[in-house]
């Protein structure tokens, strides 16, 4: 855990205790910070409590009593609207803030020098962050790993100058982190995202550069047009940028967890990243090579039927789930879910490569009209474990080389699951159901 003693003797409000703000809580406590957590949600508090963490209602009271509002991610800063938290914060004059801050100034109080690696994008920032962790560790260095990606930044050990944090950052974490400082920020891409969150693109695409624009080197994607402008502003402002690029030259034949041209850009970050680092490029080569990838991202479900069963669950949009049908020529193809702003109608271009798509979940209707347009065959199925079966026998059917059962949503994961994991995770034995393990 980061102890947050930059917060000694303050008085902190927290609000929202799911994983990353019961480790703010931990954190501001061990600090010597006074603390009050809470939570629209009874259950949440309760938890708090059995914890033996200060909790008390919001609500009561002069807000001003407090020095710093610490918001979880999760919590609507601005947009569809401010939560009842945030207003009372704003009206007191007392600073919105979120645990990738905290950390921020903890780093600088006591290891300004520590390396820090932010990471974000709407796409492949995961895969990038991970990789970006083991390409390190295989360098030798002492590396700490978290934030958006599962462990919460505040629980992982505290920042020194003989460790390097690797931390992933989502536009709701970013948004809630004013002097956001990493030695290296990467920004891989941009595309339509987190709008009910933000508003407009604009304002994505703003908060977005944020995590960049203070970054002692900013490495930055040149495949889409907004990212290609944010580097070139702040160029013009004297920021280092390193630009990467799915046409990189980068070989990643060995790579059998970095597959899809997507990767590239991905590879090509982690690249500019260690390199920014010290790490020499035949190290980092290596550490592709022994990179075993991640947990619903592209992974590949080991079975002995001959089929290829990929799970994609980290696909929650069109973007996504681009990069993993051009990965691939001939798919069955599970998709659907929540969907997001634009539908499929990006995928267009890729339904040549698709054999027959399965539809699940909410989006099912809207996406079989746009497939039945384009001539896909396609069923709907409602439900993983459905698409799953059909899929299968759809694909042992198949004369044409090693079948491919691409399970890549293009949507959110809320009308049947928690969150992609667990999602993924149904994906997962749905599979080893039908081919017995």
């Amino acid at each position: 855990m980061t102890p947050a003693t930059s917060f000694r003797g303050r008085r902190v409000a927290v609000f929202g205790l799911g994983g990353s703000g019961l480790a703010t809580v931990r954190s501001l406590v061990a600090g010597g910070a006074e603390a009050t957590a809470f939570d629209d949600s009874e259950a949440s508090v309760a938890k708090a409590k059995s914890e033996g963490l200060p909790v008390g209602d919001l609500r009561e009271g002069d807000f001003a009593r407090f020095h710093s509002l610490v918001l979880a991610p999760g919590v609507p800063l601005t947009h569809p609207k401010p939560h009842w938290s945030v207003e009372l914060a704003k009206a007191a004059g007392v600073e919105i803030i979120g645990d990738i801050e905290i950390f921020c100034r903890e780093r600088r109080a006591v290891a300004p020098g520590a390396d820090f690696v932010a990471i974000t994008g709407t796409n492949g920032k995961s895969t990038t962050t991970a990789l970006t962790a083991h390409v390190l560790r295989e360098a030798g260095r002492d590396v700490q790993m978290g934030g958006n990606i599962g462990v919460a930044i505040l629980e992982l050990e505290p920042p020194s100058n003989a460790r390097v944090h690797v931390v992933e950052c989502s536009s709701y974490q970013i948004d809630l982190a004013p002097s956001l400082d990493p030695t290296v920020g990467v920004m891989l891409n941009l595309s339509e995202d987190h709008l009910e969150r933000h508003g407009t693109m604009e304002n994505y695409a703003a908060i977005k550069e944020r995590l960049v624009a203070r970054s002692g080197t900013a490495v930055i994607g040149r495949d889409d047009e907004i990212s290609v402008s944010m580097a070139a502003r702040l160029k013009a402002a004297g920021v280092n940028v390193v630009e990467i690029s799915e046409a990189d030259s980068i070989d990643l034949s060995a790579a059998r967890a970095l597959r899809g041209a997507h990767n590239a850009q991905n590879a090509s970050a982690v690249r500019a990243v260690a390199r920014a680092l010290g790490v020499d490029d035949a190290t980092i080569e290596k550490g592709f090579s022994t990179f075993p990838g991640l947990a619903h991202r592209m992974e590949e479900i080991p079975t002995s039927d001959g089929i290829t069963w990929i799970n994609d669950s980290k696909a929650t949009n069109a973007d996504s789930a681009e990069k993993a049908l051009a990965s691939f020529d001939k798919v069955f193809w599970i998709l659907g879910g929540k969907p997001k702003t634009g539908g499929i109608e990006a995928l267009v271009p890729f339904f040549p490569r698709v054999l027959r798509a399965y539809l699940i979940g909410e989006a099912a209707e809207a996406f079989s009209r746009t497939l039945a347009a384009h001539d896909v065959p396609w069923a709907i199925l409602g439900t993983i474990e459905r698409a799953v079966e059909a899929a299968s026998a759809d694909a042992k059917g198949a004369i044409d080389g090693a079948p491919v059962v691409l399970f890549s949503p293009a949507c959110a994961s809320f009308d049947q699951y928690r969150n992609f994991e667990q999602r993924g995770e149904a994906f997962r034995k749905a599979v080893q159901a039908v081919t017995g393990g």
